[in-house]
């Protein structure tokens, strides 16, 4: 009797380990960074904060989008931003129209949250209007405090930051416009 408890119990926790491994697992984001930089860097998505925007990044990894879709804007000091995936890959490249692109799928309403955009934080870009966020995000390289309560935010940077810091910045006096950029060769969530 006290054996067959024993499993029992022994078999439920190996159960909720796998079933909680798996929930953390399909909110890793993985980008695989390709062009004069090269590296990986992972993503912790935060459904609970901002789960529209965390359901429509899946929906676009797991469509194949975001792969070779270059880092667009990368100011020094700022941000690095990408996503824009009717415009920015790297084989229909359009200079002049990156940034002004974005998915098929409709406009998102904003979740703006008390979370601050810091070094790492990954939040949603959008026009002025703050209903506007679709596909393209950035990645914080420092504080920016003037964001908050102004941007979605939906994840952090897990691992990986050093490759984050290195991709090619763009020219400030174009807003940092990129002249062949890096890009995200290709976009996973960790399984």
């Amino acid at each position: 009797m006290f054996r067959y408890f024993f499993l029992k119990i022994l078999v439920n926790i190996f159960f909720c380990i796998f079933i909680f491994r798996c929930a953390i697992a399909e909110n890793i984001l993985v980008i695989e960074v390709a062009g004069e930089t090269g590296g990986k860097i992972e993503i912790t998505l935060l459904p609970d904060l901002a789960p529209l925007h965390v359901e429509r990044i899946k929906t676009l990894v797991n469509s194949g989008a975001y792969n070779g879709v270059v880092f667009h804007r990368v100011i020094e000091g700022f941000m690095a931003q990408t996503g824009d995936v009717q415009f920015g890959k790297t084989q229909a490249f359009n200079p002049e129209l990156v940034g002004r692109g974005g998915s098929s799928l409709p406009d998102l309403p904003s979740e703006f949250s008390d979370m601050a955009f810091v070094e790492g934080t990954v939040g949603m870009a959008r026009s002025n209007n703050p209903d506007s966020a679709n596909s393209q995000f950035f990645i914080m390289f420092r504080p920016a405090p003037h964001l908050n309560n102004n941007y979605t935010v939906f994840g952090t940077v897990s691992s990986g930051m050093e490759v984050v810091s290195k991709i090619k910045k763009g020219d400030i006096k174009r807003n940092g416009a990129v002249d062949n950029p890096d890009y995200m060769k290709k976009v996973y969530l960790d399984k």
